[in-house]
Formats: C-alpha cells, structure tokens, sequence
C-alpha cells in the first residue's frame, strides 16, 4: 500500500505536466493557424511572387460578384471557326451563388476548420487529400448548376435517359446534378470514403477497370476534371468512346486551364505515361486546340463548349477556391 501511494503521488506531478505541455501545444497551433489566415489573405504578403502565387490560385470572396465576370468571360472572335459557333456564354446563376454562400458560411465556423486542419496535419502524410475530405464530409466541388448542364446539353428539365456514368465522382455533389436526369446512375472512386458517400447517395458503383467492361453501354458519360490526373488519358478517351451509345451517347468533359497533366503517385507527381500537349497561351487558344486536335484524334467532335469557374469548398485560410475550366459536351464522330 504504501509503495502504491508513493506511486500515485509521482504520477501526478507527471500528468500535470503532459496536460500543460498538451495544452501550450494547442494554443501555440491555434495561434499559428490563425496568424497563418490572416497572412494568407494575399494583403500581408509583401513578396510580389507569393503574391501572385496566391491571386492565381484563390480568389477573395469578400465580394464574388466583379471578380465572377472573369469566370465566364470568353473572346468568340479567338475561338477557331468551327469552335466559335457551338461556344454558350454561361454566367454566375442562383445556384452558383448558393455554393459560393455555403462555402463562406462554413468557412466561418472557427472550431470545426480548427478541426479540421489539426486532422488534415496529422494524418496527411499517410492518407490522400481526397479521402481526408472524404472522412471529414468537406472540400466538396462544383462545376455546373442544373440550368447550366441542361443548356449545354439541350435538354428540358424534365427529360429522362437511360443510363449515364460519372468517372472520379467524388462525393457525388456534381453527379447528383446529371443524375437527376437519368434512370440508372454509375461512378467509379478511387478513395475509400468518397465512395461510402456515393453509396449513401444510392449510386452503383463499378471499378476502375471494369466500367467499361460491363456488357452495356451509356447515354452519358461525364469525365470532369479527369483528363490531367490520368496516367493514359488518350487510352481513356478511346474506352469512354467505345462505352457510349451510337449516335446518341455523349461525353460531358471539364478540363482546368491551363493544361498542365501531373499524375500522384506514391505522394509525389510525376507525369503521366501519355502526355497530352494542349498548345496556346489563352483559354480561348486551348480550346480551340483541344477541340481541332486532341478530340479529333481520338474520335471525338465539339457539340457544345462553355466557360465555367471550378470551385471548391475552401477552409479557414480561403471561403473557396476556384480554378478555370473548360466544359465540353462531345459526340462520337460518325
């Protein structure tokens, strides 16, 4: 008994000072994370380069609606002849709006992004960035609203299809947007926690070598923001094509412009075995080039092609995040 108390009494001077250097190690991450916001609004950066490091990846989200106009601005006149004509003029919608309000509301809740980061810190060097979000439930994307995605693809609110796949489909936000308008709703993951999401949602999901695979083919196929993270992505235009109803199948594909492929492979880039060269300095020269060469090639051809801004939930240093895409919808040639 008395070796038990003498014990005790050592061990608590112990636990005191674990608790303490526990607790000094969280104020001082807590400090560190918010002097970090507040240097990352771009306005305390004092170097030029991480200056326009910082303006060309994020945008500030204080007041969306001037800084939105860049998001859907197009020249026609220096899209190639035939692209020009099946260009739609797009623009910041309600729906848009709605995840851009969502984004900052949640961007705002200071001990959940807390949470947040202090997870992210300690399991990013073993787990992917897409299943930490996964396992959170944050850092979802958006690409188009309904009205955008029925106006590029002609269709009425109401019309139906059979069957449609969406390829790397996250967490299933986008696809719910196209899904609404199908029968049969398929999508391949390759994170864990994304696809229990997709499951939640009721969606069949097929493997990442089997989809193309499966007997039957599909009315709509949608590939966003895919083509420059794929190791073989003229391989993959060619299985999608080959996947599509005649005729009346069509390919939904978003691409982030500037073109610039890089594939993750064991917690580093690398590029990818195919490397597709998209050739041009501007947006409206990319698309020209991707429509006229890359499609082409591999059996594609332009029905419809729009500006849309890719936007992403974002966290306590940003409300969101926002890349530049290009939105294709393309038909298997003849």
């Amino acid at each position: 008994m008395r070796r038990l108390a003498v014990t005790s009494d050592m061990s608590a001077p112990h636990l005191q000072m674990r608790t303490l250097i526990f607790v000094s190690w969280l104020l001082f991450y807590v400090s560190f994370l918010l002097g970090m916001r507040r240097m990352w609004t771009g306005q305390y950066v004092r170097s030029p380069l991480a200056r326009a490091l910082i303006m060309n990846m994020v945008t500030e989200t204080d007041s969306p609606g001037h800084e939105a106009q860049k998001w859907y601005h197009c020249c026609p006149d220096m899209l190639g002849e035939e692209v020009r004509a099946q260009f739609v003029q797009s623009h910041l919608d309600e729906e848009t709006q709605a995840f851009l309000r969502q984004s900052v509301e949640k961007s705002g809740w200071l001990f959940m992004q807390l949470y947040h980061s202090l997870f992210s810190t300690i399991f990013s060097p073993v787990v992917s960035r897409t299943s930490i979000n996964g396992f959170l439930g944050r850092g979802s994307m958006f690409v188009f609203s309904k009205d955008q995605f029925q106006r590029l693809l002609r269709i009425e609110p109401e019309w139906k299809g059979q069957r449609m796949l969406d390829l790397g489909a996250g967490d299933g936000g986008v696809t719910e947007v196209m899904g609404h308008h199908f029968h049969e709703v398929f999508a391949t993951e390759v994170s864990t926690p994304m696809k229990w999401h997709l499951q939640r949602k009721n969606y069949s999901l097929l493997g990442i070598d089997e989809w193309h695979q499966t007997g039957f083919q599909y009315d709509l196929i949608s590939c966003l923001n895919l083509l420059d993270r794929c190791d073989e992505p003229l391989q993959l235009l060619q299985d999608i094509r080959r996947s599509l109803l005649p005729h009346t199948g069509r390919l939904v594909l978003a691409a982030v412009l500037p073109f610039q492929p890089y594939v993750e492979l064991g917690g580093t880039w690398v590029r990818p075995k195919e490397h597709i060269k998209v050739e041009g300095k501007t947006w409206e020269e990319q698309v020209t080039h991707m429509s006229t060469d890359v499609f082409l090639k591999v059996g594609f051809e332009v029905e419809a092609v729009t500006r849309l801004p890719y936007l992403c939930e974002g966290d306590m240093y940003k409300d969101y995040y926002v890349l530049d895409d290009a939105v294709f919808v393309l038909k298997p040639q003849e």
